[in-house]
């Protein structure tokens, strides 16, 4: 398995090397964002990369939504797109060590299946800390078998429920229906409410 610190993500984006990456926000989250009624609620994208999902809230009325990326690249693209946007909630920095709580929703998008698995446990921990009670975490985690040849590293929905299970009420965890093609039948969506 690759090590995954900074240098190692500022290279991927300096390359261009972002499999992942589609170029705008995912339809399932957009589907889900789009039926959200309370435009201030607080908000965390971590390893937010180019922050599509950010762009999307933003020109939908989101104000009070925080991303954090341990790489200074795609965080640079983000303040030229949006200039005005509040410096502290553009954090750079691990997402491991941020210092924030009371979330009422963290969106996950890539980032569980981009860490290294033997961090998935620390991850689930530090979601239920910044996480206020009853705060959802909602995303899409990928359903192709956990590979040490990543990122991403994939998973099962055996795998995500015992890591979450503890922690969060599962209200929604099945296969997107709206993936885009090429992820097609390879996402699951999730709606998950802390305990």
């Amino acid at each position: 398995m690759k090590e995954q610190n900074k240098n190692f993500w500022e290279n991927k984006y300096n390359s261009g090397n972002l499999g992942w990456d589609i170029g705008y926000a995912s339809p399932p989250l957009t589907a889900y964002l789009d039926q959200l009624p309370n435009k201030d609620i607080k908000i965390l994208i971590p390893g937010a990369g180019n922050a599509y999902e950010l762009l999307y809230l933003v020109q939908h009325g989101f104000k009070n939504v925080y991303i954090v990326d341990i790489a200074k690249a795609p965080l640079d693209r983000i303040k030229m797109q949006l200039p005005n946007y509040p410096e502290d909630q553009l954090i750079e920095g691990d997402f491991f060590d941020l210092d924030l709580t009371g979330f009422d929703l963290i969106i996950e998008q890539t980032f569980f299946c981009a860490i290294a698995p033997s961090l998935r446990p620390q991850y689930v921990l530090k979601i239920k800390e910044l996480l206020r009670p009853k705060g959802k975490l909602v995303g899409l985690f990928f359903t192709f078998p956990l590979t040490e040849s990543g990122p991403p590293y994939g998973g099962s929905i055996t795998e995500y429920k015992a890591h979450f299970s503890d922690y969060f009420q599962f209200k929604v965890l099945e296969t997107a229906y709206n993936s885009i093609k090429p992820r097609e039948d390879k996402e699951l969506f999730f709606i998950f409410e802390s305990k």
